[in-house]
């Protein structure tokens, strides 16, 4: 029996490629991987997934082990363990608007993936806003007029100064993080305890 990663398509994929790399993990199947969604290696099998698919996978028992955004988990709250912090992944999570254009002095509209995420925010700041829930790049609400700003995760903040956005504020900070599924921590745990133990490894390593 094999433990079963699900990891999160595209960027965090890469990433999480060069640290298991860096672990002395073999790659090479993961990387040739083509248009496959599920891959066997030698000691795991991986399914390869949107974030978040991924908790979902995890939470179902389908996946023990899962390497996602913790801005999935934080606006999704999925029932999994959310074992460790990944050195991998940073971003912010950020308050953006049109440069030079003033908030409007009506109840304001912001867009953004993350509808959880933002309406706590706000209610922290003891704001009532109204929230677009927008699954693309949101950087076009403002743009077209549906929003008056956005709520989004930003990594080097180049697409916000692209499309004219600047950042009003950060609120959070997020990295990726391995999450892992409540019953196989106790049923799989002789065999889930060495990919762990390496993952922690890593992190002193970084």
């Amino acid at each position: 029996m094999k433990p079963c990663i699900a990891l999160t398509k595209g960027r965090l994929e890469k990433q999480f490629l060069e640290f298991f790399q860096a672990l002395n993990y073999n790659v090479e199947p993961l990387i040739n991987k083509g248009r496959k969604l599920r891959v066997d290696t030698e000691d795991f099998q991986f399914v390869f997934a949107k974030g978040v698919d991924v908790t979902t996978y995890v939470e179902h028992g389908i996946a023990d082990l899962g390497i996602v955004g913790e801005d999935v988990l934080t606006e999704f709250q999925p029932d999994v363990f959310n074992l460790l912090p990944l050195p991998f992944g940073k971003c912010r999570m950020a308050l953006a608007t049109e440069q030079g254009k003033q908030w409007p002095e009506r109840k304001r509209k912001i867009a953004s993936k993350y509808p959880n995420i933002t309406k706590e925010y706000f209610r922290l700041k003891g704001e009532s806003v109204d929230i677009v829930k927008l699954e693309g790049s949101v950087e076009l609400a403002p743009i077209l007029g549906l929003a008056d700003g956005i709520v989004d995760i930003v990594e080097t903040g180049t697409t916000l100064k692209e499309n004219g956005l600047i950042v009003k504020e950060e609120f959070h900070q997020y990295s990726a993080r391995c999450i892992a599924n409540r019953a196989s921590l106790k049923v799989k745990r002789e065999l889930l305890a060495p990919v762990i133990d390496a993952f922690q490894k890593g992190l002193v390593v970084k």
